[in-house]
């Protein structure tokens, strides 16, 4: 089993308080986030964002992985995933979905990268993690 952690410190009330954000690897060491940097688009990180970077990851090394498996060697996989928070959902705040748009270039069949960017999709660890609708587009070449 591999693990990894991460983890935050929070202090204050929502809207008036601040928190740090750090990782196990200390790539990320006491990242600043804030109410502001979550609900009104203050530059800063959040917990969505940070969810888009880990989806757009790991939809990328799954798809590489795909595309090895059929001998297919890619030249770059460019993934960019958006999180959508709704702030209006009944209970609180609810991720409702995430979209990838990923670019892919590699010297292969279209219809066989397409085929398997699906797969990657709905198999990358992030994707079956996430309790949302996922959508996607796919550019290749």
């Amino acid at each position: 089993m591999i693990e990894k952690q991460g983890s935050a410190i929070w202090k204050g009330t929502l809207k008036e308080g601040g928190g740090t954000i750090s990782t196990e690897s200390g790539v990320f060491s006491g990242v600043n986030y804030t109410f502001a940097t979550r609900f009104e688009d203050k530059k800063g990180t959040n917990p969505e964002e940070l969810i888009g970077a880990a989806h757009a990851a790991c939809y990328s090394m799954f798809l590489a992985a795909l595309m090895g498996g059929e001998d297919i060697r890619p030249e770059s996989i460019e993934t960019t995933s958006t999180i959508s928070l709704d702030p209006s959902t009944e209970g609180g705040p609810t991720v409702t979905k995430a979209h990838l748009a990923t670019q892919v270039k590699a010297g292969a069949d279209e219809a066989k990268i397409r085929e398997l960017a699906e797969k990657a999709k709905a198999g990358c660890p992030i994707s079956k993690l996430l309790n949302a609708e996922i959508t996607m587009d796919v550019t290749v070449g």
